[in-house]
C-alpha cells in the first residue's frame, strides 16, 4: 500500500498538518510513543500571535531582535503575517483559548516582547488542550509506540520509512512524507523535553545527506526545576516572568538587572548566561520567588505547576523554588525552505522543531514555536497539494539493523552528560574539542543503531559550535 502522506510525530506541527489534509487522501502518522509523549503537551507558555494588524509588524521586529540577526526576515514575517489568520482560523474551528469575563481574549507577556500577545489555554496548559483538540479532530489512522528507524530515500526522492513496531520492521511507502518528529532534548543531561525526543531522525538525516543547519543554536530556558526525578525536568514557564514572578538569590537579590535592564523580561540566553554566571561567582543558590501572587491567583492561572509543585512539597506562593538553566529548544535543524520542503528533495518535507527555516534565527522568540508550527505545517500541505510530482512506488528491503546493544544505556547517559558540560550554556573551544573526541571514540565502538543516531547529532552540534567563533544568540564561546 502506498499512501498519499506519511507523518512522522504526532505533535502540534503534526497534527495540525494531518488537520488541513483532505479527508480523502490517504494518510498514515506515526507516534513514537503513546500520542501524549510529545513536546506540544508540554507546552505551558501559549502561542504568540499578534494581538491585532497593527501589532504584526512589531512582532515580526521583536522576532529578528531576538534572533541576533540570523533570522531570515522572508521566513518570520511569513509566520507573523500569516501566523495571525493561521491562529483565528483555529479559533474558528472551535478551538477556546482563555478569555475574560466579557469573552474577549486573553494576551500575556513574556520575555522580549513588546506588549501582550500570547495567548493560552487552561491557563497554563495550553500545550496540552491544544494537542487534545487536534487529536480528537484527527481523522486518520495514527501507529502507537512506532520507531521510524529509516528513511527510504534514493536519489531526491523519499518512497517511505522504515517503522519498528512490536519487534518487527516494516516499510511503509508514501508519496510524500513530512518529519515532525520534534527536537533534541534528551540529548542533554538536564531538559524540559518529552523522553521520546531524542534526535533519532536528524541523525537519519545526516546519514541520508541531507543538511542540518545552525545546530549549534541550542536554547536553555531559565526556570526549570531540577530535583525532581526522571530525565524531564520541570519548566516553568516565562509567563510566571510574565505575570510578575522574579529570579532572586538565597539572599534575596535581584541580580538579573546587574547583566541586563530588562531584569526577568531579558531573552532566554541572557537570563540562562546571568544565572549560570551568578551562580559561578557567588555561588549562591538561585530561586524564583511568587510573592507578587495570590493564592488564588496563581491556581487559576498556572493550574499545572501550581499543583505540581504542591505535590512536591512547596507551600505556594509562599515559598520560594529553586531553579537552574536546562535545556529546552533547538533553534537549529534540518534546512527547509519557507514551505517546510528538505533541501534537495522533491517529496520530503519538515515542519516544526525539527526544521529549521531560520524563522528563530539564533535565539527563538517566546512561544514563537507553536505558531511556527501552526505556519509552516499548513504551507507544507499546500505544497504537496498543489505539487505536480507523481512519486512511484519502489520497494526497498527493510534495514534490520540492531536498534540497541549492551552497554547503549551507559553509554547513552555518559553523552547526555557530555553535551551538558561542553555543549551546554557556555562552551569553549577546547572543551568541545574534548567532546568531539568522546563521541568519535564511541561511534567507533560496538553500538545499536538508535545511539549512533543520537552520536551522529551530537556530533554535528559540537562541529557546529566549533565552527562559529565568535559568540552568536543561544551560541555563548569563551576566548581561551
Amino acid at each position: 500500500m502506498q499512501y498519499d502522506v506519511i507523518i512522522i510525530g504526532a505533535g502540534i506541527a503534526g497534527l495540525h498538518a494531518a488537520l488541513k489534509i483532505p479527508k480523502n487522501k490517504k494518510v498514515f502518522i506515526v507516534c513514537k510513543s503513546n500520542s501524549w509523549d510529545c513536546n506540544t503537551f508540554y507546552a505551558q507558555g501559549g502561542v504568540a500571535v499578534a494581538a491585532n494588524e497593527d501589532d504584526i509588524n512589531l512582532h515580526i521586529e521583536d522576532t529578528i531582535k531576538a534572533g541576533a540577526g540570523l533570522c531570515d526576515r522572508k521566513a518570520v514575517e511569513i509566520m507573523c503575517k500569516d501566523g495571525y489568520k493561521v491562529v483565528r482560523d483555529f479559533i474558528k474551528e472551535g478551538f477556546e483559548f482563555d478569555k475574560d469575563e466579557n469573552g474577549n481574549l486573553l494576551y500575556t507577556k513574556e520575555a522580549a516582547h513588546s506588549r501582550n500577545r500570547i495567548l493560552h489555554a487552561g491557563g497554563d496548559a495550553t500545550g496540552r488542550m491544544i494537542h487534545l483538540f487536534l487529536m480528537q479532530k484527527n481523522p486518520f489512522p495514527l501507529l502507537y509506540k512506532s520507531t521510524v528507524v529509516d528513511l527510504l530515500i534514493e536519489g531526491d526522492t523519499c518512497y517511505g520509512v522504515t517503522v519498528v513496531y512490536n519487534g518487527e520492521f516494516r516499510n511503509i511507502y508514501a508519496k510524500n512524507v513530512i518529519i515532525a518528529s520534534g527536537g533534541i532534548g534528551s540529548l542533554y543531561e538536564y531538559h524540559t523535553n518529552a523522553k521520546s525526543i531524542s534526535a533519532d531522525i536528524q541523525g537519519i538525516c545526516l546519514e541520508k545527506g541531507c543538511f542540518l543547519r545552525d545546530m549549534e543554536m541550542t536554547q536553555f530556558h531559565p526556570t526549570v526545576f531540577i530535583h525532581n526525578k526522571g530525565a524531564r525536568k520541570q519548566l516553568l514557564t516565562e509567563a510566571l516572568r510574565g505575570e510578575g514572578a522574579y529570579i532572586v538569590d538565597e539572599t534575596g537579590e535581584r541580580f538579573l538587572f546587574h547583566y541586563d535592564k530588562r531584569g526577568e523580561l531579558s531573552p532566554r540566553d541572557i537570563v540562562s548566561r546571568a544565572m549560570f554566571d551568578w551562580k559561578r561567582k557567588t555561588n549562591r543558590e538561585i530561586y524564583l520567588s511568587f510573592d507578587n501572587f495570590t493564592k488564588e491567583f496563581f491556581k487559576k492561572r498556572f493550574p499545572t505547576i501550581y499543583y505540581h509543585l504542591k505535590d512536591l512539597g512547596f507551600d505556594l506562593p509562599k515559598d520560594k523554588v529553586p531553579i537552574s538553566p536546562a535545556f529546552h529548544y533547538a533553534m537549529g535543524g534540518i534546512k527547509t525552505d519557507i514551505d517546510g520542503k528538505v533541501e534537495g528533495m522533491r517529496n520530503l518535507y519538515a515542519v516544526g522543531e525539527v526544521a529549521n527555516t531560520r524563522v528563530h534565527g539564533a535565539n527563538r522568540l517566546a512561544s514563537n514555536s507553536l505558531l511556527e508550527a501552526f505556519v509552516f505545517s499548513k504551507r507544507a500541505v499546500n505544497s504537496i497539494l498543489n505539487s505536480d510530482d507523481n512519486i512511484k512506488y519502489k520497494e526497498f528491503s527493510a534495514n534490520r539493523e540492531v536498534l540497541i546493544k549492551e552497554g547503549d544505556k551507559e553509554r547513552k547517559n555518559y553523552l547526555r552528560s557530555i553535551m551538558w558540560e561542553y555543549a551546554g550554556i557556555i562552551r569553549k573551544e577546547s572543551g568541545l574539542k574534548e567532546a568531539l573526541n568522546k563521541i568519535e571514540k564511541m561511534l567507533n565502538e560496538d553500538i545499536g543503531k538508535l545511539l549512533r543516531l543520537r552520536l551522529l547529532t551530537s556530533k554535528k552540534i559540537i562541529q557546529s559550535a566549533l565552527n562559529r567563533k565568535e559568540s552568536l544568540g543561544a551560541h555563548y564561546i569563551i576566548k581561551e
